[in-house]
C-alpha cells in the first residue's frame, strides 16, 4: 500500500505535466472591445481601429466580420494571423446621420472564443453654422472733419 501512493502520485503530476504542454488553438486578444467617438460633428472623420493579437499556438483565421447596419462598415485582414502576430479591424462609421451612435461588430473566427462582439458609440451632433463677423457700427455719431 506504501508503494502504491506515490506511484499513484507520479502518475497524477505526469498527467498534469502533459496535459499542461497540450496545445491551445488560436486565441484572440483584444486590446479594447469598445470605441467612444465621444461627441463628433456631422461628416466628420468616423474610422477607428479595434487591435488585437494571436496568444495562441495556431494560426488564426477570421472568417467573417460583420456589422449591425449598412452606417458601419469594417475592413479585416483575411490572411491568417500567426502566433504572437497582431493585426487591426477598421470600422467606418458613416457620420452625416444625427444622434447616437450606438453599433456592433461580430468577429468570427476559429480562436477558442469563436465569436466577439465589439462596439462603437457615441453622439453625432450638427456642426455650428459658421458666420462672417458683424463690424460694429456706432449709430447716432456723425464724423466731423477737422
Amino acid at each position: 500500500m506504501k508503494k502504491i501512493v506515490p506511484f499513484v502520485l507520479f502518475l497524477a503530476l505526469l498527467a498534469t505535466t502533459v496535459f499542461s504542454q497540450s496545445k491551445t488553438g488560436a486565441v484572440v486578444k483584444f486590446d479594447k472591445l469598445v470605441h467612444d467617438y465621444g461627441t463628433i460633428y456631422q461628416n466628420d472623420d468616423g474610422t477607428c481601429e479595434f487591435r488585437f493579437s494571436n496568444t495562441g499556438d495556431e494560426p488564426l483565421v477570421l472568417t467573417s466580420v460583420r456589422s449591425s447596419c449598412g452606417c458601419t462598415v469594417p475592413k479585416w485582414p483575411k490572411d491568417p494571423i500567426l502566433p504572437g502576430q497582431s493585426a487591426n479591424i477598421g470600422v467606418s462609421y458613416d457620420t452625416k446621420r444625427l444622434g447616437n451612435i450606438s453599433k456592433q461588430i461580430t468577429v468570427v473566427s476559429n480562436a477558442s472564443e469563436s465569436t466577439i462582439i465589439l462596439s462603437i458609440k457615441g453622439t453625432v451632433i450638427a456642426k455650428p453654422s459658421e458666420l462672417m463677423p458683424e463690424k460694429q457700427v456706432n449709430e447716432g455719431f456723425t464724423p466731423t472733419a477737422n
